[in-house]
């Protein structure tokens, strides 16, 4: 008989698993990034150039210099860690906090405190939509810091302290 694991956190496909990988990654940037100043005015033109993404992505990361970038990282991770009321009360913007608000802005039901009917009867596709969304986003988040360490230690030195 073929045994499952009980551990969700232990199967590679759990959003636990997503989610630890790319707090792993966030958390190995910021312990290579010893002075992020240092990213200011260094393209990304190199992940754009390697990317096999559509015009307005790369348009979009060649706009942003590598600090610009690992800020953003650094603010996803913080809000998965503490949570947007953290940020709230703090009155501080994150990138994810503006994106959540402009969208619940705009998604926000015209009745008093109750989802419509055909949103309740939905729900499961609505879930499943997102977390296949938030896997994605998840995934390339993780590559974009194990890249964004990688490229520091390349072209800050970070690795030749040792030697």
């Amino acid at each position: 008989m073929m045994q499952i694991s009980t551990d969700p956190a232990s199967n590679k496909h759990s959003l636990l698993n997503v989610m630890h990988r790319f707090m792993a990654a966030a958390n190995n940037m910021d312990e290579t990034i010893m002075v992020p100043s240092l990213l200011r005015d260094v393209p990304l033109e190199e992940q754009a150039a390697n990317n096999n993404n559509d015009e307005e992505s790369r348009v979009a990361s060649s706009k942003r210099d590598m600090y610009e970038h690992y800020l953003l990282l650094k603010s996803i991770k913080n809000d998965m860690e503490w949570g947007l009321l953290k940020r709230e009360m703090s009155s501080g913007a994150s990138f994810l906090e503006i994106a959540v608000k402009q969208q619940e802005e705009e998604e926000q039901p015209s009745g008093k405190g109750e989802l419509p009917v055909e949103d309740n009867a939905d729900l499961e596709h609505q879930f499943h939509y997102h977390l296949r969304g938030l896997f994605g986003v998840l995934s390339k988040l993780t590559l974009q810091a194990d890249h964004l360490t990688n490229r520091y230690k390349r072209e800050i030195g970070g690795g030749n302290f040792m030697r």
